[in-house]
């Protein structure tokens, strides 16, 4: 945990160069550990999308494992509610629209991609990644320390962060592991800015992506009770 005293909250919604655009799913169920799955799908559907370096695919989630701090075991039933998000700069969206209409195999759980709808980033002062590229066996203060130094070179200054749980996401050149890491009291510019570039590697598969969140203070009151 790494804690700064409280400063003033921000909280506005912010339109820029960047938007996630948004999917609808029909479909039944799909993996949990479907990063990889997903990423060679979409990527084989939309071949640009490895080499635009600003694009990034959300990770599939649904009630019950929106705040990134717990997994369900082994299958993600979906709801009609299920969306797949990219984050994409605006010039792509017409190119990602190409997607409405496909269907993608994940694993052997098929998925048909609906309509869309696009949503700006968010200026809020706290955001969290379910998931950002760590090292084996990294423990929590490495992590942190690493953590911190990257987001200084992008010219954020952290005052407050906790970490969350691990996970380890399937490749075939066998897992990487990932911890959850959430950021709170950033100003308007850093929130952007780390919504636009993300953190580490991995953001076609669902890494590094940071989304808005409600609040920092009740996960760690609720990590200090436990």
């Amino acid at each position: 945990m790494y804690w700064q005293d409280d400063t003033p909250k921000e909280e506005i919604r912010i339109a820029d160069d960047m938007v996630d655009l948004r999917f609808a799913l029909k479909g039944r169920q799909i993996p949990v550990d479907h990063a990889y799955a997903l990423s060679r799908a979409l990527q084989a559907a939309l071949p640009w999308l490895a080499e635009e370096p600003r694009a990034a695919v959300h990770l599939i989630h649904v009630a019950g494992s929106q705040n990134g701090w717990q997994r369900p075991d082994e299958l993600l039933h979906l709801s009609r509610r299920t969306k797949l998000t990219l984050r994409l700069p605006k010039e792509r969206l017409a190119d990602a629209e190409a997607l409405v209409g496909a269907t993608l195999d994940l694993n052997g759980h098929r998925v048909e991609l609906g309509a869309t709808s696009t949503h700006p980033l968010s200026g809020l002062s706290t955001l969290l990644a379910r998931y950002v590229v760590c090292e084996p066996d990294e423990a929590e203060e490495a992590f942190l320390s690493r953590a911190v130094a990257e987001l200084s070179e992008m010219g954020i200054r952290v005052k407050k962060a906790l970490c969350g749980m691990t996970t380890s996401l399937s490749l075939p050149e066998g897992p990487i592991q990932t911890r959850s890491l959430m950021l709170a009291d950033l100003s308007i510019e850093e929130s952007i800015r780390l919504q636009q570039q993300g953190l580490g590697l991995g953001r076609h598969m669902g890494c590094g992506i940071f989304i808005p969140h409600k609040g920092i203070d009740p996960v760690k009151k609720a990590q200090e009770r436990g």
